[in-house]
């Protein structure tokens, strides 16, 4: 690493380089939070009249950039600006990183902010600040010492990450669009075009329902073995797991509506899941659950809740035997290509999550 310099990240870099003032010529904006961002994946925009969007709506990016929460680091809500909206403003709660990119590569840069040693120190930073919660200022992060080879080799160092990040991202929306795909079909076949003659039966003849089970904070471990899942999915990780089979989840209490699939995996469901378990036609009931529109069910006072009794009074329309069988072949084959992705997902993350700390510290030299 003898050619590798040192430098403090502010020498390299401008943060929170412009704001909206009196010039901006968009009415509307698309807005992005701190919390609709982690690890890069942005879950949803808002959309807002300027007149009318939160206080916090004031930095602006461009291409390239790159957003970093100066907030608990340590739940990585940060990104990279790639092909951003014209009209794209995000929290004052990021700080905005734009780099000199005559002397560093920025998506080099985001590789290096998103390493777990990067984030861990910015969060123990975070943790000794004066605030009210634990947070960043921007010279926390401009007085970020950082070692950096050459030019030429960090753009080949995110070259390399890059491509296994896409190649993720594209199983990850070849596996939604697969999924559509079914969900299609099953609209076609049981809804749009459902006969009156069919037979109609109550949900509770046709699955088996449960709660899952609360878990004790001292069993979340950060890299545990299995995942623990809650209503929005998963929350954590434990070295235990209760159910090992093919089962459907759905949220109980607090966020209702989302329908989830395991297929034959360790897992935790937590206390604020229903566990639903089909007698038979797997898929059928999988997408009769996610068009039933569960939020519609909540019963909740304080907060959002649904009653096993209520999901067991939901009404099936049922097709004759021959037609669910040759849906479950089909949609088998769809999940089969699904699962069969998602092991080349995990395996691809695995291999990001090992070259990343090896190339951010030159162990591993790609020129």
């Amino acid at each position: 690493m003898s050619e590798w310099k040192k430098y403090k990240l502010g020498e390299l870099v401008q943060t929170n380089k412009k704001s909206i003032d009196s010039n901006y010529p968009f009415e509307e904006i698309e807005y992005l939070d701190t919390g609709s961002i982690t690890r890069g994946k942005i879950e949803s925009f808002q959309k807002y009249k300027l007149s009318e969007a939160p206080s916090r709506a004031k930095r602006l990016v461009v291409q390239d950039d790159i957003i970093y929460s100066t907030v608990r680091p340590i739940q990585r809500h940060y990104g990279f600006i790639d092909n951003p909206l014209s009209n794209l403003v995000v929290s004052t709660g990021f700080a905005t990183i734009t780099c000199e990119k005559d002397k560093l590569n920025p998506k080099f840069l985001y590789y290096l902010l998103s390493n777990d040693d990067t984030v861990e120190y910015l969060d123990v930073i975070a943790e000794a600040s004066t605030s009210a919660y634990p947070s960043l200022r921007p010279s926390d992060i401009e007085n970020l010492e950082i070692t950096i080879p050459e030019l030429p080799e960090q753009k080949a160092i995110a070259s390399i990450l890059s491509s296994l990040d896409n190649k993720i991202d594209l199983l990850h929306r070849q596996n939604a669009t697969l999924e559509k795909m079914a969900e299609t079909l099953f609209r076609q076949w049981f809804i749009e075009d459902a006969k009156e003659e069919w037979e109609i039966a109550k949900m509770e003849s046709l699955i088996s329902i449960g709660s899952g089970k609360g878990l004790k904070k001292e069993s979340f471990i950060e890299n545990g073995l299995y995942p623990i899942l809650g209503a929005n999915g998963e929350i954590g990780r434990t070295n235990e797991f209760i159910f090992d089979e093919k089962l459907i989840y759905t949220g109980r209490v607090g966020t209702l509506g989302n329908i989830f699939r395991i297929e034959n995996e360790k897992v935790w469901l937590s206390d604020n899941t229903l566990v639903i378990k089909p007698l038979g036609f797997f898929n059928f009931i999988y997408f009769t659950l996610k068009n039933s529109h569960l939020e519609d069910y909540d019963v909740g006072s304080t907060q959002p809740l649904i009653r096993q009794s209520d999901i067991k009074e939901i009404e099936v329309v049922l097709p004759p035997i021959e037609i669910l069988k040759e849906f479950e072949s089909i949609a088998n084959k769809v999940f089969q290509k699904i699962k069969s992705n998602q092991t080349q997902i995990r395996t691809l993350t695995a291999l990001r999550d090992t070259l990343l700390p090896k190339l951010m510290s030159g162990e591993i030299r790609v020129l």
